[in-house]
């Protein structure tokens, strides 16, 4: 089992439960198939009621996480099961990616475009809902929308990377350029 520490140990501004996180990320570590041996941090900045997310190392893993990913839509400053499983799974399956080797040429996360972004979390959240995780795949889709175009194109490469195992970065890249054109062609 993968050694997972979570910042705040204790939450004064959300009621979130840093314990009830790590016991989630063990359980997405393992299914994700990251190594017992690895390190993992988990930072929640419980300032922030905005919801974004990055890996911000490989060695140890850190996932950077504003307070609002965590949180329950339906009751403010309430932490969501659902939420912590579906991020924490597309973050380290992130990393698994990266580590596979098969990602060498991805770029960090802070530099990676809106759609190279969408094309890789469909591809990583397919995975956690195959794996067992409760996941919004029509909002995922909709986001994917937003960012590749209003097409079949579109649809049909988001199906595409929602229900492929073991792409490489070359794949997310070739999607988004075969969405781009699509999109191109349809303006």
């Amino acid at each position: 089992m993968a050694k997972i520490t979570v910042t705040p140990t204790e939450f004064k501004m959300v009621f979130y439960d840093a314990g009830r996180i790590t016991e989630l990320a063990s359980e997405m570590a393992d299914l994700v198939g990251i190594p017992s041996d690895a390190e993992i941090r988990i930072e929640v900045e419980e300032t922030s009621a905005l919801g974004r997310t990055k890996v911000t190392s490989l060695d140890p893993i850190v996932l950077a996480v504003e307070g609002g990913a965590f949180e329950d839509a339906k009751r403010p400053r309430q932490m969501s099961e659902r939420n912590v499983r579906e991020v924490v799974a597309r973050l380290l399956f992130r990393v698994n990616d990266r580590l596979s080797g098969r990602f060498e040429g991805a770029p960090a996360d802070e530099e990676l475009s809106l759609p190279q972004q969408t094309a890789w979390d469909a591809y990583a959240v397919g995975r956690a809902e195959r794996g067992g995780i409760e996941v919004q795949k029509p909002r995922r889709q909709y986001h994917f929308r937003n960012r590749h175009g209003f097409t079949d194109v579109a649809d049909s490469v988001f199906e595409r990377l929602w229900t492929s195992d073991g792409l490489s970065w070359a794949d997310i890249d070739k999607a988004c350029a075969e969405t781009a054109a699509a999109k191109e062609t349809a303006a």
